[in-house]
């Protein structure tokens, strides 16, 4: 039990030590970060990302996250550079580069070579008197006052802090550009995320059968077109038209025997359900999936300017990999 005491404590500790150094780093957004932003901003080149050790980590992450939000960025490790991949870099890109002391051999020797390149340098450091941060044109100041380490070696909270304060200049990058959900599709065209991005109604339902009778179908007419079609509905349409005025569902032909003395001249009017939940071709697919979830419903009408169109049904959206 001790054992199982220690480890939840030490595993609490951590987290609300790096959950701590986050919080301080807001106090360290100041006019040096939007001006590091405005520059990246005005960049004609790319963005490059570079480190060593735990930093080249973070780095890569980060580079990640740029080019999702619409920020061209590459990574270069620093130990990599003095040995040949300084040459990826020109002088219309922006380089960032990360380390906790600022005071790394590597770094050393790697800062002289990128500023006579003519690359704009920002340094995102804990130590703002270090020889990176010197060198630089903009401190991105990621401080913080140990490591989550019980030794304060292991990086851990300096490098948390790293990821962290990456992710708020990819935003505020984002938003500067103001790169919208339908970009973010762009890149992202692939897997579940793409899919809630840019699957609509219309790419799925016409698949799918499209079940409806006239409002006064008759009991035996309703069941056919409920079984044959193998939705578990059906929509009920004004006579003579495809304008959509209820739903039956199976449920609905259950109640119904509770609820009628007999059955005999039964219409469809006198079962459905009116003014039904629909949803429209040109909306996400997605947005079909959380009205379902949030009604707790498998199937929504598909409709166009009031006219039945068709069904989108829950299975639908598990095939196309959205739940």
């Amino acid at each position: 039990m001790n054992l199982l005491n220690n480890i939840t404590q030490t595993a609490k500790k951590v987290l609300h030590t790096e959950a701590d150094a986050i919080a301080r780093l807001a106090d360290f957004i100041d006019e040096g970060f939007t001006q590091c932003v405005e520059a990246i901003l005005q960049c004609q080149g790319r963005v490059v990302v570079t480190g060593i050790g735990k930093s080249a980590n973070i780095a890569t992450k980060i580079v990640a996250t740029l080019n999702s939000t619409g920020t061209p960025a590459i990574f270069m490790h620093a130990a990599d550079a003095i040995h040949g991949d300084l040459g990826m870099i020109q002088p219309e890109d922006f380089v960032i580069c990360i380390s906790k002391s600022g005071n790394t051999p590597e770094i050393k020797v790697l800062v002289p070579l990128l500023k006579r390149k003519g690359s704009k340098l920002a340094a995102m450091v804990s130590s703002t008197d270090s020889y990176l941060a010197q060198c630089a044109d903009f401190i991105l100041n990621a401080h913080v006052e140990r490591e989550a380490c019980p030794h304060n070696l292991a990086p851990t909270t300096s490098t948390t802090a790293a990821l962290a304060l990456g992710d708020a200049l990819a935003v505020c990058l984002l938003e500067a550009r103001g790169f919208s959900s339908s970009d973010f599709a762009g890149l992202h065209p692939g897997g579940s995320l793409g899919k809630q991005l840019y699957l609509m109604v219309g790419d799925v339902y016409p698949q799918n059968e499209a079940p409806h009778v006239e409002e006064n179908a008759t009991l035996k007419e309703i069941i056919i077109e409920i079984s044959s079609k193998r939705l578990g509905a059906t929509a009920v349409v004004k006579e003579g038209s495809r304008q959509l005025v209820g739903i039956i569902t199976d449920g609905d032909l259950r109640r119904m025997l509770n609820n009628f003395a007999s059955i005999e001249g039964i219409r469809a009017t006198d079962i459905m359900t009116p003014s039904p939940l629909t949803i429209a071709p040109d909306q996400y697919a997605a947005e079909a999936l959380a009205i379902m979830q949030d009604k707790s419903i498998t199937q929504l009408i598909v409709t166009k300017s009031g006219n039945f169109e068709g069904f989108v049904h829950l299975h639908d959206l598990l095939k196309e990999g959205l739940v």
